[in-house]
């Protein structure tokens, strides 16, 4: 199940010191990020007061290659939006409408407008039609009034106002989108822009499989449907889809849950077939501001053709997204059910299901492998047609980067893989006691495991008095499920020092930051030993981990909030770079611009020495086209004769559950180059 709410990250300033022991927190975002918006707004402010454009959800987030489909956005601030923008050249849009909630006073002029003309019909009827030569009334039904009169009801049944709809979500923009059939499958970013700015980004998803559906949900409203009532041989709200509908896997099911409703699946299957549901819902939103735990909770129910329960799944393991795994019992149909965990619901409650007998990676051993190397990992999972993979570090960076494993013709899944320059080696076995622990000779990187519930790995190594080693554990920022807890002790194991959870900002995504981290000034030459455990006194095959032993790497990380500025031609824009410093690096870091328009100049570039955050200033040269450009940004730091080169990682901020702050690292940085205030797109329907 999800992590407590006390473990999640809660965004605090700066580090403290314990003895031996330094625990890094993330850098306090709640200041930074309110003057990060409002001098963005100086930016933007000279082109006018439209709100930020806000994306609450995609839907469906996402197709099979190879087809067109028509996708709604919801969120706020997005009537000026008139393209999209994705971050692969294989797909594209075209902005069909845009919708919003119509006013009272629009409400109520188009509720008397539309009395009148019933009034007039009604008239009409009373008099009767004229015969033969007769003159025709003054108040005469007439085709355009009946044209009138359904054109009225329809836009008050799609845009009526409702007290039940959420604000930040009740603007729509509908799209209609192209994906090539060459597209690779995967995820990739969408946003939406207008003359004067560009949007947050969102996930939206390429896939192999034919995908199935359901009407975009709206909010109910009572008020709507008593008012609908009144007219109901004119009422042309569309039919509801049905709870349960009849699929073929393989196939990817898209909806939205509202409060209180299940989704149901009815399917054939075989004995013995491994049928796998694999649902995104936490993956493609991650953080909701206004809701606990902050996201959909799904949960998946597989029910026999009598309707018993066969298996079921509502996280799997520190993943808040379901997947489940159930072997065929019988030969029959099947239904498989998909509701939230607590029965809410809303437009942004978007989910995709992957249904059918399908390969999917669960873990892979090792995490990471070294620089300049191929490394071969072993792959865990079902349905697999293979359990090794080759993955090529020849020409990677050092980090942590995603990895996908693909036969051509089926997605298995993906994970992310550490990248490092250290030697490593694997786990020697058995190091169970002090007695069996193997001697480590740093810098070494160990692969290893606890395979079993209370396992216990041990390492020795040896050092002189005064000297500093860091001790670091990357687990569960590589999928592992260890909740590592790491101890130093000395030769007579008498324990000098603890880690357990150790946040790192950079993984704006983890919710439940696990991996210890221990910097070590050894009090006297000798042997020392490492204890790792899991916290929680679990252990299996997939309880992988990296561990570290080091001297101390200086290193930093560089952050930009939002992921997308903009400014009118001449004007300049604010943006916050944040450093995430490493290990004892306080110098300097000169920062690097590339792209953007010609003339594009980068003011205040240096962050200075031991800083946490400095502002940028991007001026636009005046004789900038108005446009959207992609930017990149570098930092580069040089000291004992050592060179740092880091690119700036464009981020964007969300709020999890009305409390927690958490930075989400985006694809791309994008600049607007505004125009004047442009014509506003008019609500599709109203006049």
């Amino acid at each position: 199940m999800m992590a407590n709410p006390a473990r999640r990250i809660q965004m605090r300033v700066g580090r403290f010191q314990t003895g031996k022991r330094i625990v890094r927190r993330p850098p306090r975002l709640l200041p930074a990020l309110a003057a990060t918006a409002l001098l963005v707004g100086w930016g933007l402010g000279t082109a006018g007061a439209q709100p930020a454009p806000r994306l609450g959800y995609v839907y469906p987030a996402g197709g099979q290659a190879g087809t067109t489909l028509e996708v709604t956005i919801g969120g706020r601030g997005l009537q000026e939006m008139n393209r999209a923008i994705f971050s692969s050249p294989h797909v594209t849009a075209e902005v069909l409408e845009y919708r919003h909630p119509m006013s009272i006073r629009q409400f109520n002029a188009l509720r008397e407008e539309l009395q009148q003309l019933q009034a007039k019909r009604q008239a009409w009827l009373r008099a009767g039609r004229p015969r033969g030569g007769a003159p025709q009334a003054t108040n005469t039904w007439t085709e355009t009034d009946a044209r009138r009169f359904r054109q009225i009801l329809d836009e008050i049944r799609r845009n009526a106002p409702n007290r039940n709809a959420t604000p930040a979500l009740a603007e729509t923009v509908t799209l209609r989108v192209s994906i090539e059939r060459s597209a690779p499958t995967g995820e990739v970013e969408l946003r939406l822009a207008g003359p004067r700015a560009i949007s947050n980004p969102l996930t939206f998803c390429i896939g192999p499989w034919p995908e199935r559906s359901r009407p975009p949900a709206r909010p109910p409203n009572p008020e709507l449907e008593r008012f609908l009532a009144r007219w109901r041989d004119l009422n042309t709200e569309a039919t509801a889809a049905p709870d349960t509908i009849h699929v073929a896997p393989p196939v990817v099911l898209n909806g939205q849950i509202l409060p209180g409703t299940r989704h149901r699946y009815q399917f054939p299957a075989r004995r013995g077939q491994r049928m796998i549901a694999a649902l995104q819902a936490r993956a493609l939103i991650p953080y909701l501001a206004d809701t606990v735990p902050g996201w959909f909770q799904a949960v998946l129910t597989l029910y026999d053709s009598r309707g018993r329960e066969i298996a079921a799944n509502d996280d799997f393991r520190f993943h808040p997204d379901p997947l489940l795994s159930c072997e065929i019992p019988e030969d029959g149909e099947y239904v498989l059910e998909v509701r939230d965990a607590l029965f809410r619901g809303r437009e942004d409650f978007v989910y995709r299901l992957t249904l059918g007998e399908l390969p999917r990676v669960t873990d892979v051993f090792p995490l990471g492998g070294r620089q300049g190397e191929t490394t071969e990992v072993e792959l865990t999972g079902w349905n697999l047609p293979s359990t090794r993979w080759n993955v090529d570090n020849t020409t990677a960076a050092p980090g942590v980067r995603q990895i996908h494993f693909s036969d051509g013709s089926n997605h298995w899944g993906s994970t992310w893989f550490a990248v490092d320059s250290l030697p490593e080696i694997p786990e020697p076995e058995p190091n169970d006691t002090p007695a069996e622990a193997p001697l480590l000779s740093p810098p070494v990187i160990v692969n290893g495991r606890i395979l079993a519930p209370g396992e216990a790995d041990l390492f020795r190594f040896r050092g002189r008095a005064g000297e500093v080693r860091v001790a670091e554990v990357m687990a569960r920022r590589l999928h592992s499920p260890l909740d590592g807890r790491l101890e130093w002790l000395d030769n007579q194991g008498r324990v000098l020092a603890t880690a357990d959870d150790a946040p790192d900002p950079a993984f704006g995504l983890i919710t439940h930051q696990a991996d210890p981290y221990l910097v070590i000034t050894l009090p006297a030459d000798g042997e020392y030993f490492l204890r790792l455990t899991d916290a929680q006194g679990k252990g299996s095959p997939a309880h992988a981990y990296r561990l570290r032993l080091s001297p101390p790497r200086p290193d930093f990380e560089l952050r930009l909030l939002p992921s997308a500025l903009g400014a009118r031609p001449g004007g300049t824009v604010t943006a916050a770079v944040h450093v995430i410093r490493r290990e004892g690096f306080d110098h300097a870091i000169q920062l690097v611009l590339r792209g953007g328009p010609p003339g594009l100049a980068l003011h205040n570039a240096q962050t200075p020495e031991g800083a946490t955050q400095t502002w940028i200033h991007l001026q636009v040269p005046a004789s900038a086209v108005p446009g959207v450009h992609r930017l990149e940004l570098e930092g580069r730091a040089r000291a004992n004769e050592q060179t740092w080169v880091r690119p700036v990682v464009p981020a964007d901020e969300w709020m999890q559950a009305f409390f927690y702050r958490h930075w989400v690292p985006a694809r791309q940085l994008y600049l607007q180059v505004t125009d004047r205030p442009g014509r506003r797109l008019a609500p599709t329907g109203l006049r």
